[in-house]
């Protein structure tokens, strides 16, 4: 049998026998049922757990609407356009809201780029500003420590609303919710604390209970106070296939039951060798992209085996800090005990390249050189179908094998 992965702007092949074949993993195919205004809408008047919106704001309060960075797939103009027109609805005037982009711990954004975000009529009528990490309040610590330091301006509204799309997320289990508070518009030194709880066993994909990222993360929204929020899902075309809203936990779990219904994927068993891929340009332009195959394809590997990551990683590393982990580690265990120290944007990726490592090695399909490749603890090969037969020839003729043509966008998980 033919296997087929996206490999930059082109195709990698490898050759298998179906029965060492346990599964080719896929997005299943769910269309929409509305438009992408009439699901937002729709969600808007079906509020989960909570009241309608214009029954939770009143005249004459302080809004503020948090919604994504350009980093961010999110469609804030759509979602924010019916949204404000509820508010206007509800008597809330325009000098009332501001939009506040959940910067994290990313660069600010030029004006430019904030105006595309969100469009020129919102952009002309409505304050809309970057979180700033310097200028923030502290309200309170989380049960594990976190400091709930929030963007003054969030901190001192009346009312705080707050947009995201759901996806898988590597160690909070899924983005959205109360993510865009924490680290959505917290500073630096509350990021780290939440964050280098990454290293813990339960901190995974798709996992919240038990995860205590996501719920550290739920902790401080709660502290800081979320009335409402408007989270999407996408396909892999940035359409809005479901949106939720209403409670901001409520809702969110309600978000998230909705994406495993579409990129959940039932395995018979964890795999000796996982075949991975991010499907191609853009995705596999770099390995600080590529990387993401791995988070979901650790799940599908057993503890020995063999992950084969097909990534043309083009332009190199993509990431300077994640460089500069990467290669200045002697082992992958120094990037674990550095990131519980320290941790730091670039180096969390680092970190779970080195998590991986600890339960499978890592065969690297890409045009990066191979002794670079070597130096960061990965097996370089310039071919999947070789890559294969390495895999075979170290854990023999009978191995069985899982692929992931679109790893980025799948999670395995064992059939009960």
């Amino acid at each position: 049998m033919k296997l087929e992965f996206g490999y930059g702007r082109g195709k990698q092949q490898a050759e298998i026998s179906e029965r060492n074949l346990l599964g080719i993993l896929k997005p299943n195919v769910i269309r929409a049922e509305r438009s992408q205004e009439d699901e937002v809408r729709y969600a808007l008047e079906h509020p989960i757990g909570s009241s309608m919106l214009n029954d939770i704001v009143k005249p004459g309060e302080k809004i503020v609407l948090i919604t994504s960075d350009i980093t961010r797939p999110m469609p804030s103009q759509l979602v924010l356009t019916l949204l404000i027109r509820q508010m206007y609805d509800a008597g809330i005037a325009p000098e009332d809201i501001t939009v506040v982009f959940a910067l994290g711990s990313h660069r600010k954004q030029t004006d430019q780029e904030k105006r595309s975000l969100v469009g020129d009529q919102i952009f002309d009528q409505i304050s809309c500003i970057d979180a700033d990490p310097e200028d923030c309040i502290c309200m309170g610590r989380t049960s594990r420590g976190t400091p709930v330091d929030i963007f003054r301006p969030v901190a001192k509204a009346d009312r705080r609303i707050c947009l995201g799309n759901i996806e898988y997320h590597y160690f909070a289990g899924y983005s959205g919710g109360a993510k865009a508070i924490m680290p959505g518009v917290s500073t630096r030194e509350a990021i780290q604390a939440n964050h280098r709880m990454m290293i813990e066993e339960c901190a995974a994909a798709g996992k919240i209970i038990g995860n205590p990222i996501r719920e550290d993360i739920d902790e401080a929204g709660k502290i800081c106070g979320i009335d409402f929020i408007v989270n999407v899902i996408l396909d892999e075309h940035k359409y809005i296939l479901k949106a939720v809203a209403g409670d901001f936990i409520k809702a969110h779990r309600a978000g998230c039951v909705f994406i495993d219904q579409i990129y959940r994927c039932s395995i018979p068993r964890k795999a000796d060798i996982v075949l991975v891929s991010q499907g191609g340009m853009p995705k596999d332009l770099n390995l600080y992209q590529t990387q993401k195959a791995l988070d979901n394809a650790v799940q599908a590997v057993r503890q020995g085996g063999i992950i084969i990551l097909i990534g043309s990683c083009l332009e190199g590393m993509g990431e300077p800090v994640f460089e500069e982990w990467m290669i200045s580690a002697k082992e992958p265990d120094d990037l674990i005990s550095r990131i519980h120290r320290e941790f730091k944007l670039g180096g969390h990726k680092a970190a779970a390249i080195a998590m991986t490592l600890k339960k499978a090695e890592i065969c690297l399909v890409s045009e990066l050189d191979p002794s670079f490749v070597q130096r960061i603890f990965m097996t370089p090969m310039g071919e999947t179908q070789k890559a294969l037969d390495y895999a075979f020839q170290k854990l023999g003729k009978d191995a069985t094998v899982l692929a992931m043509p679109y790893g980025g966008s799948t999670l395995p998980y064992i059939t009960p």
